[in-house]
């Protein structure tokens, strides 16, 4: 897996899954497993069935979730150069194609979440914008085409 870029907060939300995937359904998915055992016939048991489902599930997500963790770069904005954008840090743009104002943070893929304005620094403007600094207009090619965008600021 390739490296992953978290936000202290993201890397903590990560570490906290994990502890509940582990801890609590781990637990909660055995109790299934048990109860339905205890009804007999295996071979004809649905909820058999679905808890041992939801158990292979639950295995592959913690084993997901435990390589993120294992490739994770934990993001430290507050050292950034407030000058130039990295990821972490949140930019403040002027959308000169659409003539208005906008403000994203940059994270890494995991963390991505752009109705949260949260986008990657692997998407055409998170990657676009990585590296230029405050004052610069940059012109990024997107799907929908060229947007232009100005960077007015930068907060850590």
């Amino acid at each position: 897996m390739a490296e992953v870029y978290l936000t202290p907060e993201g890397k903590k939300e990560l570490d906290d899954k994990l502890a509940y995937l582990k801890n609590i359904r781990r637990t909660e998915i055995a109790e299934l497993i048990s109860e339905a055992r205890a009804q007999g016939d295996l071979s004809e048991n649905a909820e058999y069935d679905a808890a041992k489902e939801l158990q292979a599930k639950n295995e592959y997500e913690i084993a997901e979730v435990e390589a993120m963790l294992k490739n994770a770069i934990v993001i430290d904005s507050t050292s950034a150069n407030s000058n130039t954008v990295v990821v972490g840090v949140t930019v403040m743009l002027r959308n000169l194609t659409a003539k208005k104002d906008v403000e994203y943070q940059i994270v890494g893929a995991a963390e991505a979440d752009p109705f949260k304005k949260r986008i990657s620094n692997n998407s055409p403007v998170g990657n676009g914008l990585i590296g230029h600094k405050v004052g610069e207009t940059v012109d990024i090619v997107t799907p929908g085409g060229i947007v232009s965008f100005k960077i007015k600021g930068i907060k850590s």
